[in-house]
């Protein structure tokens, strides 16, 4: 079967008893993610895996957002929300518009995303909207929080909208709510007359891209959410095979289990695309959040997780390359590259410095790029450093659906196999309540 992506574990820490003695283990769950996968009533906790197939979630996102936008996509798109609520967004924005913004100035819709509270740089937004937008239907703003009481997120919000609304008295008009439908910020939402878009109670954020969450504000800049989840589809059929040496997931998941077990406490994912480093956050977070646990499932102390980090080739490679290679053997890679890239560009014939690097001469940048990828991994592999390659056929949106359906699996798969809970995140809820009450006492000051 052809997928928009190809994985190859170079046989890293894999051999047929990694393979015999976890089939067992992986067999029945890959029982329970097929039925989770066919699920429209959303009850299982790896529920996410419907989100591709489930027709009325597109038609909703397509009729709220298409009333919002009438057929003129907005200039300007403000996503405010943070993590799961905006990562998964971001990373298809800049994978296909984003990373050029600064050079590309004139490019329109332009999305904004305002996540942790940085005054300086929310005060920034507040002026360029104030300055650039003459119509309010030329800006959008989502807010977007699953739990509906995200303390950055409705800081930024309220912010936003009271900065906004002495200029534009109906600036409501121009939000869509996010959240659970049983979330505080669903019923105020509601109540004010806001636009709503709900996602199941099963689908947690960090697994929440292809759902209203990611799709809502890329079918408003544009984006084809249609290709999107069609590479999703794609990734969850070769993703749910029960041969495991024909699923890349269970291989990635089996593969990183090996390296945990061999002490690679760090997982690098290694781009060599600069555009996908958004991408490469958005994995940080499901992979960091959903393995980092203080317990297994049966209550036991076990403080596991293997530490997500994300370098960007060949920019890191003069960072920290002299780090993955001369440094601890505590790492295992995960290069991610492109088959075909969006441009290529000829080195001229007639060069201004001739005399230096003389073997770049007549040659393309995408053959460049490559030499660099095929002598870090031969390096690499000299050094005794494990690796795995994952080739996206290309930077479109049906790869970008189908790394996040891939990845999302892998990790479901990866959490089986330490048997701990993928789906929640205690210590980062822990961080909040602690938030609310500081600020509590802060009000009493």
């Amino acid at each position: 079967m052809t997928t928009p992506l190809t994985l190859l574990t170079n046989d890293v820490l894999l051999s047929n008893d990694t393979l015999t003695q976890n089939q067992q283990v992986l067999a029945g769950y890959l029982e329970t993610m097929k039925q989770a996968s066919e699920d429209a009533s959303y009850s299982f906790s790896e529920s996410s895996l419907f989100l591709p197939h489930d027709k009325e979630m597109f038609a909703t996102v397509k009729n709220v957002v298409g009333e919002k936008i009438q057929n003129k996509t907005p200039k300007y798109i403000v996503v405010v929300g943070i993590g799961g609520s905006n990562l998964g967004t971001k990373a298809v924005y800049d994978a296909l518009y984003g990373y050029y913004d600064v050079v590309d100035i004139m490019r329109r819709p332009v999305m904004l995303f305002l996540d942790t509270v940085e005054a300086l740089y929310l005060e920034k937004v507040i002026m360029l909207l104030q300055r650039e937008v003459t119509d309010q239907n030329d800006m959008l703003i989502f807010l977007v929080s699953k739990s509906g009481g995200t303390p950055e997120t409705i800081a930024n919000g309220e912010i936003l909208l009271s900065a906004l609304t002495p200029t534009f008295p109906d600036i409501l008009r121009r939000v869509i709510a996010i959240s659970d439908e049983s979330a505080p910020l669903h019923t105020e939402a509601v109540a004010k007359g806001i636009a709503t878009l709900t996602l199941p109670a099963k689908v947690g954020g960090r697994y929440s891209v292809l759902s209203v969450v990611g799709l809502a504000p890329l079918f408003a800049c544009g984006v084809d959410i249609d290709a999107l989840v069609s590479g999703a589809r794609e990734m969850e059929d070769v993703c749910l095979t029960s041969s495991m040496v024909d699923n890349p997931a269970i291989q990635s998941a089996l593969t990183l289990y090996a390296a945990m077990h061999s002490g690679h406490t760090i997982h690098d994912t290694f781009i060599f695309a600069p555009t996908l480093e958004s991408l490469g956050k958005w994995y940080r977070q499901l992979q960091g959040e959903s393995l980092g646990k203080e317990k297994d499932l049966e209550g036991n102390i076990v403080h596991t997780g293997i530490t997500p980090t994300v370098s960007i080739g060949s920019t890191d490679l003069h960072s920290v390359g002299q780090l993955y290679l001369g440094g601890p053997k505590n790492v295992i890679t995960s290069f991610v590259s492109c088959k075909e890239y969006t441009r290529d560009i000829n080195m001229p014939e007639e060069r201004i410095f001739p005399e230096l690097v003389p073997m770049l001469t007549s040659k393309r940048t995408m053959v460049i790029t490559e030499a660099i990828l095929s002598g870090v991994k031969e390096s690499y592999k000299k050094n005794g450093i494990p690796s795995m390659s994952i080739i996206l056929d290309g930077i479109s949106e049906r790869t970008l659906g189908a790394f996040f359906q891939f990845k999302m699996m892998e990790v479901m798969y990866l959490g089986r196999l330490l048997t701990v809970n993928p789906f929640d995140q205690p210590s980062v809820e822990s961080y909040k309540i602690e938030t609310k009450t500081i600020l509590e006492g802060e009000s009493l000051s």
